[in-house]
């Protein structure tokens, strides 16, 4: 078992009640502190625990049997065969993956996660994979606009621990165009969603491709997305930088491979990749 060392381990109490502020309902969402923690490299011969979020079609999510499924799970599968690796998946929480990276109930995370400078300064990432912007979507009789959204005066629901409640924070709240209660934050994006369609809240901001599958046939319209132009990467814990070349060389691999463009059919997905 890995263990932090015990200054690491005051820095881990420290982030995950830093995680837990952020995971509550509603609220600003803040970037946690860089974690010093240096739990020792993974052996590529064990079994690697792959976290994922387990709502987030068409990347990753349970199909009707359960088990996990989508285009990173079926990404990383062919890595895994290709370079011998060992993995199972673990469906996490999405505001606690990064803290069950750091200690290590996972070995590394797979699932659309957006590379950002407060992310980088506690894991490393692999070359990107992939790139999606923010959507903002409202009902369909709402006389809302895209404007309306971005200058701060509608309420607006998103999952906690996302990019796009970082970009509602960072751009709306912490300006002061937008009051700290108008940002809504959730367990999951299906039930902002399904709040958006009661009434709940007047927007949903998530990432594009995804919030397009998510809508499907509820009475919800698009207003128009933001350019943020993030990149996937696969996370690793800055411990394992083996891990990380085996991960980069395999996705250099795949993306050379037809079958790739064999994954962007299978699960209709626009070539969005960086």
């Amino acid at each position: 078992m890995r263990r932090p060392s015990l200054p690491g381990f005051i820095a881990l109490i420290l982030l995950g009640l830093l995680l837990t502020t952020a995971g509550c309902i509603s609220g600003s969402p803040k970037a946690p502190a860089p974690y010093s923690a240096d739990p020792a490299a993974v052996s590529l011969q064990e079994t690697l625990v792959v976290g994922i979020d387990s709502d987030y079609p068409p990347f990753s999510y349970l199909n009707s049997s359960g088990s996990p499924t989508g285009f990173d799970v079926d990404s990383m599968q062919w890595i895994a065969q290709k370079k011998g690796l060992k993995v199972k998946f673990q469906p996490t929480a999405w505001d606690s993956i990064i803290i069950s990276l750091l200690t290590g109930k996972i070995d590394l995370v797979y699932s659309g996660m957006s590379i950002t400078p407060e992310r980088a300064g506690m894991i490393n990432f692999s070359t990107p994979y992939w790139e999606v912007n923010q959507d903002v979507v409202a009902r369909n009789d709402s006389a809302l606009t895209l404007k309306d959204v971005t200058s701060g005066t509608a309420i607006i629901g998103t999952q906690s621990g996302s990019t796009a409640a970082v970009w509602v924070d960072t751009n709306l709240v912490s300006t002061g165009r937008m009051s700290p209660d108008r940002l809504v934050l959730y367990n999951n994006t299906p039930l902002a969603l399904d709040d958006l369609a009661a009434g709940r809240v007047d927007a949903v901001m998530y990432d594009d491709y995804i919030l397009k599958t998510m809508i499907g046939e509820k009475p919800l319209k698009t207003l128009g997305t933001i350019g943020t132009k993030e990149g996937y990467g696969i996370a690793v814990r800055k411990s394992d930088p083996e891990l990380l070349a085996t991960l980069n060389d395999g996705l250099t691999q795949l993306k050379a491979d037809p079958y790739w463009q064999e994954l962007i059919i299978r699960y209709k997905m626009k070539q969005n990749s960086p």
